[in-house]
């Protein structure tokens, strides 16, 4: 009895699981004068998880080879909770025998270790140092060390639970104050910290961060983590299962057992158990965590899946809150746009026209011809300085962004066509011309590209001239030249294209020429 009561001291000093499944093993041997003991931890799967040996030295284990998954003896014990004595363990029907280099063993007593009424593992003792075979006695005792064994387990493992979400509620306000101390835009990549924390906390060999594709189904990686992860960096990931649709509308995490079945074959990939979290909170959805492990790794627990699935909606509300944190930056710049193209308007192109209007006015006043061509010149002058501003208004008050606004590709694409002459075409671009929406301003470079082309290659003409305006709700192309003209095309490829354009804009293209006398062209649709 005082054995039994130091062994159940023993085992209740320590909170950490790992510890506690050990000194379980280590008192029991004590107790029962056994050579050998172990501790096997039942999994999801009713095999062995954990095996936890005393007597068997590291060297001797890895000679021995892998460790028992729970077949013949051992799962004997599993199918059926009950103590059991063996006089010579290697007689019993359900004996595999041993694999080489492993000690003898004869005498054996098992005792199901229960934690609040569900069996949490096995508690196995071979090798009685007397010689003999375990008694009754014996096997009282491991009964009452196996319950005593189970409150430390039960008291550990909440323990370890708690301690595990305390780590998970520590990494994910860690990642949240890292992505939300910068300015960096993470929704486009370098991810790979906040995948490596995640890594950690789960005891994972992979981790990935994916992010929805902007122009396929496909998802690309915006962060990854684990020496197997070189193979996912910067690639497009088909996730096909169709378990994966619940956690990309932001469903509730889901476990495969095989990581290759979600993210497919690739080189250096885990093929173990795989977990899903969604990247999402309060309807904003920005792709997933998957976190993969070894073949031979242990499952994800409860805690890991819970708690990952905190992790990723606090990634996803540090990706939601640094997106519009951005668009209110963006949102500020756009404001400050605005007032200084109503400040260039509303004050400096009024004062350029009023001085150019008293310029004009000293032609009364003077009737030498140089007198008033330098006057012409300066009224030139400033009403090429007001074009230039009302551009850079409209170019201010457009709504921005990465894309190439629409006065810069007009430029480009009459500079280019403009290569192969010896003169440039005047062009003439009024209005709010970046304000049009980007499907017609695709139209109108298209239409600004083949009527120059056409103009070129077909007019013959030395002056040709393009103007683009955007005048009472309509955008208006309008392409003269002075050259041949035609009374009939030949070839009405390019100009079908131009009438068909603007007919699927609610639009009219009207074309005019007269032989010898040049071709206009108007292209015109309603914003």
């Amino acid at each position: 009895m005082a054995g039994l009561l130091e062994a159940v001291v023993a085992v209740a000093e320590d909170l950490s699981l790992d510890a506690v499944l050990e000194r379980v093993v280590l008192s029991a041997c004590r107790l029962l004068h056994a050579r050998f003991g172990a501790l096997g931890v039942i999994g999801d799967d009713h095999a062995l998880s954990h095996f936890i040996t005393v007597g068997i030295d590291e060297e001797l284990a890895q000679q021995i080879g892998p460790l028992p998954t729970g077949h013949g003896v051992l799962g004997l014990l599993i199918s059926d909770p009950r103590p059991m004595r063996m006089h010579d363990l290697r007689k019993h029907p359900e004996s595999y025998g041993f694999p080489a280099h492993h000690p003898p063993m004869h005498s054996f007593l098992g005792v199901p270790v229960r934690v609040r009424e569900v069996v949490f593992g096995n508690l196995y003792l071979t090798e009685k140092e007397s010689g003999g075979d375990f008694t009754d006695e014996d096997e009282a005792l491991a009964v009452a060390l196996a319950a005593a064994a189970g409150v430390a387990i039960e008291n550990a493992r909440l323990y370890d639970d708690a301690r595990r979400r305390a780590r998970w509620l520590e990494a994910s306000m860690d990642v949240s104050g890292l992505m939300l101390s910068t300015d960096r835009d993470y929704t486009s990549g370098g991810l790979d910290p906040i995948a490596a924390r995640a890594l950690q906390e789960s005891a994972s060999d992979l981790a990935l961060l994916v992010a929805p594709a902007a122009d396929s189904p496909s998802y690309v990686v915006i962060g990854v983590a684990g020496e197997r992860g070189r193979s996912f960096s910067g690639r497009s990931l088909h996730l096909e299962s169709e378990r994966l649709e619940g956690v990309l509308d932001g469903g509730e995490p889901v476990l495969f057992d095989d990581a290759s079945d979600v993210v497919g074959e690739v080189d250096g990939s885990v093929t173990g158990p795989l977990l899903a979290v969604a990247l999402s909170t309060q309807g904003a959805h920005h792709g997933l965590l998957l976190l993969a492990k070894n073949k031979d790794s242990v499952r994800y627990a409860r805690t890991d899946i819970e708690m990952g699935a905190v992790f990723g909606s606090h990634v996803a509300l540090a990706l939601e809150l640094a997106r519009v944190h951005r668009l209110r930056e963006e949102l500020l710049v756009f404001t400050d746009r605005d007032r200084i193209a109503r400040d260039l308007h509303d004050l400096v192109i009024q004062r350029l026209f009023a001085a150019g209007l008293s310029v004009q006015s000293l032609t009364r006043f003077t009737k030498e011809e140089l007198a008033l061509e330098r006057i012409r010149n300066i009224t030139g002058e400033l009403d090429e300085a007001i074009r230039s501003l009302r551009d850079t208004i409209y170019s201010l008050k457009s709504s921005g962004g990465e894309t190439e606004l629409l006065s810069g590709r007009i430029r480009r694409v009459t500079k280019s066509s403009a290569k192969s002459m010896p003169f440039a075409p005047r062009l003439t671009i009024t209005g709010p011309v970046d304000a049009v929406t980007p499907d017609k301003a695709d139209n109108v470079v298209a239409v600004v590209s083949e009527g120059l082309s056409n103009a070129i290659r077909h007019s013959g003409a030395d002056t040709i001239s393009v103007s683009v305006a955007v005048i009472k709700g309509r955008v208006t192309v309008v392409i003269n030249d002075n050259g041949t003209g035609f009374a009939d095309p030949e070839k009405r490829g390019g100009l079908t294209n131009l009438e068909d354009r603007a007919r699927m804009l609610d639009g009219e293209c009207t074309i005019t020429s007269t032989p010898d006398a040049g071709t206009s062209l108007e292209w015109s649709v309603p914003l």
